[in-house]
């Protein structure tokens, strides 16, 4: 019995490896973030596994299930919508049990977005520390002011229509010369990286209207 983490594309199907496909194949439940998304990719894969519904929204509800259907010796993977299961998506709590109940956890190498934003960047990537999402509200101007003293490059996600407004916080707490590299759609057909200032980087962003998914790469403060 074991959980397996299985990465899925972040945009171009081919970014799937020939392991993961073959677990999917293999184990005898599939647990997809959005089964309809995962559903085309499955299909795509000629993948004919079982699949269950397990988000951010039943996580809490569906674990104890998870583990017994574990605990009687089947394998399940566990899929986000794109990349790692467990990087700002749902995966965390599944794992903390499996652990607890000394449950073999595997987890696959795979896609994941910040990895190539940061390598493609040009900043600092030898210390870095990734934030994920910023609180929406609470808390959000307290963590921007902690982040304004932090020396190592800094790895954000941000959606499209909340890009602008991140950016306009970044350059009232980290300052308007700090520099970033905004990425979007990486492996897509429109992947773009858009280097230089935060006061550049957000007058382009005011100029062209943000679309798909942003990864926020964002340069520590000067020793």
């Amino acid at each position: 019995m074991a959980l397996y983490l299985v990465p899925t594309p972040i945009g171009n199907l081919e970014d799937i490896t020939l392991r993961a496909i073959r677990t999917l194949k293999e184990v005898s439940l599939i647990l997809a973030e959005d089964t309809r998304t995962s559903g085309k990719l499955l299909k795509h894969l000629d993948v004919q596994t079982p699949m269950r519904s397990h988000h951010m929204h039943n996580e809490h509800k569906t674990v104890a299930n998870i583990i017994r259907l574990l605990q009687n010796g089947e394998d399940i993977a566990l899929i986000s919508d794109a990349g790692t299961p467990a990087i700002s998506d749902p995966g965390f709590l599944l794992v903390r049990a499996c652990v607890t109940e000394n449950i073999e956890v595997i987890c696959l190498p795979g896609a994941t977005a910040f990895v190539p934003a940061l390598v493609v960047s040009g900043l600092p990537n030898e210390k870095f520390i990734f934030e994920g999402f910023l609180p929406v509200k609470k808390g959000r101007q307290t963590r921007l002011k902690l982040l304004a003293e932090e020396k190592r490059t800094m790895i954000f996600y941000e959606s499209p229509h909340k890009l602008l407004k991140t950016l306009s916080h970044f350059k009232e707490y980290l300052g308007e010369t700090r520099q970033i590299s905004v990425s979007r759609e990486i492996s897509k057909l429109y992947e773009q990286t858009v280097r230089g200032t935060i006061s550049e980087v957000l007058a382009h962003f005011e100029a062209h209207k943000p679309k798909g998914e942003f990864v926020l790469i964002v340069a520590g403060k000067e020793k």
